[in-house]
């Protein structure tokens, strides 16, 4: 630990000096003259790009007793250099392991936006941003605790400007500084430019600004990571959800004939997928955008079998496939093989119509399916499908089920049907949401 806080005095000295090295001789006594020297030199190498990350992870803002210097020296040995093993950081390793994640996140974004893969290429002055450093900040209001007309005055009183429903995507490309539009396509996502950081923004704070649907019904949602499961508790209580049933388990082993799912009428299918539509991810991992056809294969069968294990639940009405892939292995291929398993039960429906990117032309049908990238959409790189029953479910009542057109020319009070809650259940995720 010694080390590092000799690093960061040093490096204090070298910046008070303009690049001089004379800070060098706090470390005469010290017994790695030349591991100090290392250390210091890098860091100081890559200074701008620590205080980048440092400054869009709030770490100066959380941690106000860490010192800048040492700050820039701890990151550095983190994200760029041997990292720490063992018992190698002593009393600010609990400290790093707080920040670690959304440090290394930062640093990903960092290079999406400098449009590099490379640590070494964020030193060059000119780069190229690559597309995903052009997908604007997408943001949805929280309906169960605010409204879109309040989050949009808020904004304005701090100063942003609001311009409207954005009526193309070059609308979103043409976005700049504290401008914000309404999406053109999904009612209360509010749109922000590229690079807007709203992580520290009270309304986010206060769960007022998160990803979240109608709060009806029960909801029950599965997962094999126990810290998938945590995260999303975290999520949904900040969000003020409190309707929905989280179980660390296997999917594929839930019984559709359970009394607690016989009512499912809705479920959201979100199985692991090579992540290779997430930018992000292919920066951190190397050669996660191009997976191998073995490991296409398995993916692809897991998610088949995921797929047509929940189209046996009774009373699905309707089930929405998604990945966050662009391989077709993954999507148009797992749908089509599903639906012809299922055939004359299940059928797709378009999914928004108006969106400019189809599901590829390889079976009939396979354009009502819906498909997402940096390049065409300005978003991340995604599969979206919808299936729908074409026939009442056999555990539905004829008197719940939807009755025929009266012939009589009298009115007569219908019943009122009462639908079953709509529930999500999600499986495995391997890749980062």
């Amino acid at each position: 630990m010694a080390l590092y806080a000799t690093a960061a005095s040093v490096l204090a000295g070298v910046e008070s000096r303009r690049g001089s090295i004379k800070g060098l001789v706090y470390a005469s006594s010290f017994q790695n003259v030349k591991q100090l020297y290392a250390l210091v030199c890098e860091t100081q190498r890559y200074s701008s790009v620590l205080d980048a990350v440092i400054t869009s992870a709030g770490l100066l803002r959380a941690e106000k007793k860490l010192r800048p210097h040492l700050a820039k020296v701890l990151v550095y040995e983190l994200l760029l250099g041997k990292g720490f093993k063992g018992g190698s950081g002593g009393r600010w390793k609990p400290l790093l392991d707080r920040h670690q994640a959304r440090l290394k996140a930062e640093l990903a974004r960092l290079k999406v936006h400098r449009g590099v893969s490379k640590n070494e290429d964020l030193l060059q002055v000119e780069s190229k941003p690559g597309p995903a450093s052009q997908v604007p900040r997408f943001v949805r209001v929280n309906t169960l605790k605010t409204c879109c007309d309040d989050a949009v005055d808020y904004f304005k009183r701090q100063g942003f400007s609001y311009q409207g429903r954005a009526s193309s995507l070059e609308d979103l490309r043409a976005l700049k500084g504290k401008c914000f539009l309404l999406d053109p396509l999904l009612p209360e996502l509010l749109v922000f430019p590229a690079q807007t950081d709203l992580h520290d923004h009270p309304l986010y704070q206060a769960g007022h600004l998160i990803l979240q649907d109608k709060n009806q019904g029960k909801i029950f949602a599965f997962d094999l990571d126990a810290g998938r499961l945590a995260s999303m508790a975290t999520l949904l209580a900040r969000a003020g959800v409190s309707c929905c049933e989280l179980a660390e388990e296997d999917f594929l082993a839930v019984s559709p004939s359970d009394q607690r799912y016989r009512q499912v009428q809705y479920i959201l299918l979100d199985p692991s997928c090579s992540g290779s539509g997430m930018a992000t991810r292919r920066l951190e991992e190397p050669g996660v955008g191009t997976p191998s056809k073995a490991r296409l294969q398995a993916l692809a069968g897991f998610q088949r079998r995921a797929l047509c294990h929940a189209l046996t639940f009774p009373s699905l009405q309707r089930l929405v496939y998604s990945t966050c892939s662009l391989c077709q292995e993954e999507n148009e291929d797992v749908v089509r093989d599903a639906l012809q398993q299922n055939s004359g039960t299940f059928r797709l429906v378009p999914v928004l119509p108006s969106w400019p990117h189809r599901g590829l032309g390889t079976f009939p049908g396979a354009e009502r399916c819906l498909r997402a990238s940096p390049e065409t959409t300005l978003t991340g790189g995604f599969f979206v499908a919808v299936l729908e029953r074409v026939e009442v479910p056999s555990s539905v009542s004829r008197a719940e089920a939807p009755a025929p057109p009266p012939e009589a020319a009298p009115r007569r009070k219908r019943r009122r049907r009462v639908a079953a809650p709509g529930v999500p259940p999600r499986t495995e995720q391997e890749g980062k949401r």
